[in-house]
């Protein structure tokens, strides 16, 4: 791929978001809702995953501070054995989060498919997406570009080789995305049945009735 690509796509990507993301929970403004963006709950090895730990302690964190009322976690579930939004729905509660005010959607396969269906099938046009800031920043690119008001939440960094291969990864990811939104007008994989965050139970998974 060439380097100018990737270059460009990482200014865009980053211009965008700019001022759009906040490290201080104190400063960031409310949203009613926080959108968890998936990942593996375990690294290759089978340890714990730090990305997806810092995830979910900054997603309870803006909860419990009062900056958003309710958390939509959203992830692959490509298995039965593999299910990330069950898993960080497992881990919020955890946390002391209130097992009412989170939501799941279990047809976010990508950061893509996760902020369309925010907006289409749980029809939030304003929304506080919680990640690292490298993920944060392409999440708003997406968001503003498909007309949602997003700001960021950055969970911990990861340190080490971790964040190496992460961060190359991301710059392909950013290229990807550039195409997918300016060239391909790329669609999630499933929409599905509008589902309320209203604080009611949530008692069905949102691709059952997907088209």
């Amino acid at each position: 791929m060439p380097l100018a690509a990737v270059l460009a796509a990482g200014i865009v990507v980053k211009s965008a978001a700019r001022g759009r993301t906040y490290d201080d929970v104190d400063a960031i403004p409310h949203r009613k809702v926080g959108l968890v963006l998936g990942t593996s709950r375990r690294t290759a090895e089978g340890g714990p995953n730090p990305f997806f730990v810092n995830r979910m302690e900054a997603a309870a964190e803006l909860l419990t501070a009062g900056k958003v009322d309710y958390l939509l976690v959203s992830g692959d579930n490509r298995t039965l054995r593999y299910n990330e939004t069950r898993d960080m729905r497992k881990a919020l509660l955890k946390l002391g989060v209130p097992a009412n005010r989170v939501y799941c959607d279990y047809a976010g396969f990508r950061t893509l498919d996760s902020i369309v269906r925010a907006l289409r099938v749980f029809g939030q046009a304003s929304l506080t997406i919680v990640s690292q800031r490298f993920h944060n920043e392409r999440a708003i690119f997406i968001a503003l570009h498909k007309g949602i008001d997003a700001i960021g939440f950055n969970a911990r960094e990861v340190g080490s080789a971790d964040t190496l291969l992460t961060g190359w990864r991301e710059q392909l990811a950013r290229v990807k995305t550039i195409l997918d939104v300016y060239l391909l007008d790329t669609p999630p994989r499933f929409l599905g049945d509008k589902i309320r965050i209203d604080g009611t139970p949530q008692t069905s998974d949102p691709r059952s009735s997907a088209s």
